[in-house]
């Protein structure tokens, strides 16, 4: 507003000096009463446009401007908003991430451990088979041992009866049992 003024001022006091460079009359600026009202009217004009217009212009643009600064601090902080929340969730990530890295190692060593488990019964499963046959097989051995003793003392006695009943000699005798002997000796 000073400025208006002030500019409007200045126009003023170089009306008279324009007007006397005009040599007097028939220039483009009489100097006689209209002047002074006309000045007096553009004055006014300023004074009125000054105080209808320009200061609501200014107030507006000021208002503007606030709400512009406004919108860029809000900006600026949604702006820092979402950068703490991207963090937030790169941090959420990641942590899921080790999680799920954790429970894979953890499932990886519990299929381990399960597998070797599994192998080790398995194991000792073949072990207590292989063990049953082996007392089974020992068991028949032994049973056909003593049958076969039984045969080779049954094939005896019947040898010995069948000589009794020939009446065999002495040496005979001995030669048989001899041979009964050995046989009996080989078979166990």
């Amino acid at each position: 507003m000073r400025r208006v003024v002030g500019i409007a001022a200045f126009l003023v006091a170089l009306l008279p000096a324009a007007a006397s460079a005009a040599g007097g009359e028939g220039g483009l600026i009489n100097l006689d009463k209209s002047l002074i009202i006309q000045a007096i009217n553009f004055l006014l004009l300023l004074f009125i446009l000054s105080k209808l217009l320009y200061r609501p212009l200014l107030a507006k643009m000021e208002e503007r401007s606030q709400a512009i600064k406004t919108s860029l601090d809000e900006a600026q902080a949604a702006r820092a908003e979402a950068q703490k929340q991207r963090e937030e969730h790169a941090a959420k990530i990641q942590a899921a991430h080790a999680e799920a890295q954790a429970i894979r190692a953890a499932a990886l060593k519990e299929a381990a451990d399960e597998q070797r488990r599994l192998v080790d019964a398995a194991r000792a499963e073949a072990a207590r088979l292989v063990e049953g046959a082996r007392a089974e097989m020992e068991q028949d051995i032994r049973r056909a041992r003593q049958e076969l003793r039984q045969e080779v003392g049954d094939l005896a006695v019947a040898v010995a009866e069948r000589l009794i009943k020939k009446s065999l000699r002495d040496e005979d005798h001995r030669r048989i049992v001899q041979e009964a002997l050995a046989t009996l000796e080989r078979a166990g």
